[in-house]
């Protein structure tokens, strides 16, 4: 399995321990940073993930930042993308077994290294068994609703200039 991983600065201590406790494993990990506890915008390592999954390049991703609210909710832009915010086992499992979310997300400023540890490998022996497929197949329907409509018409209703 292909694992991209990446944080911002809040969280860069944070994935640099979970990269190591994923090296021992059967995974491919691929670190699309940040590289340095220098200040970086969550967005751009978000979407850089988001993007490499919607092509196909990764199985899974794992995003960090200081709560891990603002890697979810950037890489939720992505069409077909579904990151969710976990911070213990259990939704870490539900992501993947309830909403098949290709990416999960946690807050290096919530929970500690240990606990981040076994929330990825929750996530990580998770496998989707289809049993909210409707619900999910609803979530993609109206994805499609939106993708290609101009963003302010999406958000109103209506189009603005």
């Amino acid at each position: 399995m292909r694992i991209g991983i990446g944080s911002d600065n809040n969280g860069f201590e944070f994935k640099e321990a979970i990269k190591k406790f994923l090296a021992g494993k059967a995974y491919e990990i691929v670190d699309f940073g940040c590289h340095s506890c220098a200040a970086v915008d969550y967005p751009d390592v978000a979407f850089d993930v988001a993007q490499a999954i919607s092509e196909g390049k990764l199985d899974r991703g794992i995003l960090i930042c200081g709560t891990g609210i603002g890697v979810c909710i950037a890489a939720n832009k992505y069409p077909g993308i579904r990151a969710a915010l976990t911070h213990d086992v259990y939704s870490a499992q539900r992501a993947q077994l309830s909403n098949n979310a290709q990416i999960i997300t946690m807050g290096a400023q919530i929970i500690g290294v240990e606990v981040g540890k076994k929330v990825v490998e929750a996530y990580l022996n998770s496998k989707w068994a289809e049993g909210s497929k409707r619900k999910v197949d609803k979530i993609i329907e109206k994805e499609k609703e939106f993708v290609g409509r101009n963003v302010q018409e999406a958000i109103t209703g209506s189009y603005c200039s």
